[in-house]
């Protein structure tokens, strides 16, 4: 058992490294100009010290650990990469502790379904905005705390030491806050481990109580968020962008989108052109049906089918922060599904599981398998070829946005930069022409045609 648990964790690991190969080549993309090259605060730890008390610190202290060691990208590309490596590790941890909590399948095979979801974790394309997009590091550096929470909290049942376990995740749930808010999703995750994977003992009221050390960690940091006028400036920014109702409507079709990417991640797109919805129409009708029949269904299933119920709760659990009443001035982006997809990856291996067990020669199956997974780490590998440079950046996310005037105005940037003015000009065309109030757009056309006639 130790020799083939050894080897699966090793095969994570490679199959991270072998698919994330290429990424480390990859440039500053988007908001890695705004947040880390033209951020003065994450140049140094001395000016991250006195840029604080500020937002999502650990986050910052992680670039300026990088941007300390060397200001290239190619540093922090190597911190992502390694970095979901140890997350698919954490995951095929969890999920080992979910198979013996159930006792899903014989002692010697308790590596299967979890081997099977944590792969998909390491090699689904639509991770890669979390790893190969350096400001993605926001989602895979939490979910590294994260994670760790939640293995610890799993212990709690496991073992003597219960109340430090408790505290220890406690602690680690604080670090995930400190990088990232979406965080706040935790306690409610580690009941949905108690109540449909580890089937302990007591009422609500107990279970509960047993999280009193994750609440007062989320009440003091509620409390600090709050006290901060930069987090409540933010919040203020978030809700007038639209109202909770219109941004409802428009999350509904937001999470429909995302499960496209899901299913079809050969169409992931960095900058997604998803519109604002503010009435109700009959596919969005249909999108709502849809939606609400799989909540319906994860709830229906809690005592039926546990682990269905499970994956489709977690599931909406993790887009809650994101994809809900609170306003965001992007609709929704791909490294949303990061953590959210862990209990759909799991049901996956454990469906592959059952199968197996029902065949006599189930080679086929497991072929069936492989390719899949080679397949999806042939595409995370062709994905990362689009981080290569900005104009590849850019191109690509016009090809799948050609009406979004923001994603046209920055390739005619990086057309610019590059000193491909002709095209330059076209994209900045292209931007007003998409919308004619965009004013950046104008600004840099303008911009560019005084400097060519001087």
């Amino acid at each position: 058992m130790l020799r083939s648990d050894t080897t699966a964790v090793a095969a994570l690991v490679v199959a991270v490294l072998l698919a994330y190969f290429n990424a480390l080549g990859a440039a500053f993309q988007f908001d890695d100009i705004n947040v880390i090259v033209d951020n003065l605060a994450v140049h140094s730890f001395a000016a991250w010290s006195d840029s604080m008390p500020g937002i999502r610190p650990l986050l910052k202290f992680s670039y300026a650990l990088n941007w300390t060691l060397h200001d290239s990208p190619f540093g922090f590309h190597l911190f992502n990469v390694a970095l979901h490596a140890v997350n698919t590790v954490l995951v095929y941890r969890l999920l080992q502790s979910l198979s013996r909590a159930q006792s899903l399948a014989p002692e010697a095979n308790w590596c299967r379904a979890p081997l099977i979801g944590a792969m998909l974790f390491a090699l689904h394309p639509v991770q890669t905005e979390a790893v190969t997009y350096i400001s993605g590091r926001s989602v895979s550096l939490m979910a590294l705390f994260y994670l760790g929470s939640a293995l610890a909290w799993m212990r709690v049942g496991h073992d003597e030491a219960g109340r430090s376990w408790r505290l220890f995740s406690a602690l680690l749930f604080g670090l995930a806050l400190l990088v990232k808010e979406t965080a706040v999703t935790l306690p409610l995750a580690l009941l949905l481990l108690d109540a449909w994977a580890l089937h302990e003992p007591g009422d609500l009221r107990q279970r509960l109580l047993r999280l009193r050390w994750h609440f007062l960690v989320l009440a003091f940091s509620v409390g600090v968020m709050l006290a901060s006028t930069t987090y409540r400036h933010l919040l203020d920014v978030s809700l007038s962008a639209r109202g909770m109702l219109d941004n409802l409507l428009t999350q509904v079709n937001a999470v429909c989108w995302l499960a496209r990417q899901i299913i079809m991640p050969w169409n992931l797109n960095a900058d997604p052109d998803l519109p604002v919805i503010t009435a109700m129409s009959l596919p969005l009708l249909l999108q709502v049906i849809v939606v609400a029949g799989i909540l319906y269904a994860g709830f229906r299933g809690i005592r039926s089918r546990r682990w269905l119920a499970f994956a489709v709760l977690w599931l909406f659990l993790h887009l809650l922060p994101t994809n809900s009443l609170l306003p965001r001035l992007d609709v929704a982006n791909d490294r949303q599904l990061y953590l959210a997809l862990i209990g759909g990856f799991f049901v996956i291996g454990l469906g592959v599981e059952a199968l197996a067990t029902r065949f006599r020669r189930p080679q086929w199956l497991v072929g069936v398998a492989l390719a899949l997974l080679l397949a999806l780490g042939i595409g995370t590998f062709q994905r990362n070829e689009t981080y290569a440079s900005p104009i590849a950046f850019w191109e690509d996310a016009l090809a799948k946005s050609p009406r979004k005037a923001r994603v046209a105005n920055n390739l005619g940037y990086a057309y610019q930069q590059a000193g491909r003015l002709a095209e330059a000009k076209l994209a900045y065309q292209q931007a007003i022409a998409a919308d004619p109030d965009y004013w950046r757009a104008r600004i840099n056309l303008e911009a560019l045609e005084a400097a060519e006639k001087r």
